[in-house]
């Protein structure tokens, strides 16, 4: 039986790591090499580093900080934000980092994932979709069902009229290996993953799906693997401000039948 993740985020703006609510007001959380390492020796499964505003500011990854948290630790490391190009990704990798996270690129690019997963291998590649939900008198821009969930891009900052499931379907064929799902209305909110839609897109695709946004308790991960479908969850601000260590989640989790690595 493959094991269930636990995936600490560190969110990065001007070198230091930060988390905020619904994409703002953010509060700063340290040096994201400190963070990693002591996720690191907790146990943590992977860690996910994203630049958060590469892409709204037009730039690149920040790779000094890339380098410094892939010597720090010893997981595998998966680094978003400001990718725009195979040499980008490239670069990352030899930075120190496993696997790439996908975003805005994905939407204005429709073939770039394609590329990058021929180039590269599917199993580094991650598509991260940023999703909120439409109310439900208002359908999307660009068709779909009302009350459905629209895709975000540059940060959670620009709306596209993209059906969030869909395109989870279609990064899926596009050859994306993984799918980083965050709910741009639970982040930061502690209220629990959305179930809804974490479930529907796990559903509809053959890859794993990766929880994020809204972990508040031990029992927010349980409902979003076992309600949920997630094969790994994330979270951002319950681990860097301390408030749950990974060990005694782990813990918890295989006291409830979760299976997960223990350390």
């Amino acid at each position: 039986m493959l094991t269930k993740r636990i995936i600490p985020c560190l969110d990065i703006k001007d070198g230091r790591v930060v988390k905020g609510i619904n994409f703002v007001a953010l509060r700063d959380a340290g040096d994201p090499a400190d963070n990693a390492l002591i996720y690191d020796r907790e146990g943590a499964d992977e860690i996910v580093f994203l630049d958060i505003t590469a892409s709204s500011e037009q730039r690149s990854p920040l790779i000094d900080a890339v380098e410094r948290t892939a010597d720090a630790v010893f997981m595998p490391l998966t680094v978003g934000g400001g990718i725009k190009t195979l040499d980008d990704i490239k670069t990352l990798l030899r930075a120190g980092a496993d696997k790439v996270s996908i975003n805005t690129q994905a939407v204005l690019e429709p073939d770039f994932v394609k590329k990058a997963s021929y180039r590269f291998g599917a199993q580094c590649i991650v598509v991260a979709i940023d999703a909120k939900r439409v109310p439900p008198h208002l359908p999307l821009t660009k068709g779909g069902d009302r009350g459905a969930w629209e895709v975000y891009i540059y940060g959670g900052r620009k709306p596209t009229g993209i059906d969030a499931v869909e395109w989870a379907m279609r990064m899926e064929e596009a050859g994306a290996g993984e799918i980083l799902l965050t709910s741009i209305d639970r982040d930061g909110t502690k209220s629990g993953y959305d179930i809804e839609l974490t479930s529907e897109i796990a559903r509809k695709v053959g890859v794993p799906v990766i929880a994020s946004g809204g972990a508040g308790t031990m029992e927010h991960f349980y409902e979003g693997f076992v309600r949920g479908g997630a094969d790994a969850c994330l979270a951002a601000s319950l681990f860097h401000f301390r408030e749950l260590s990974i060990k005694e989640l782990k813990a918890y989790l295989s006291s409830k039948g979760v299976a997960v690595r223990m350390v």
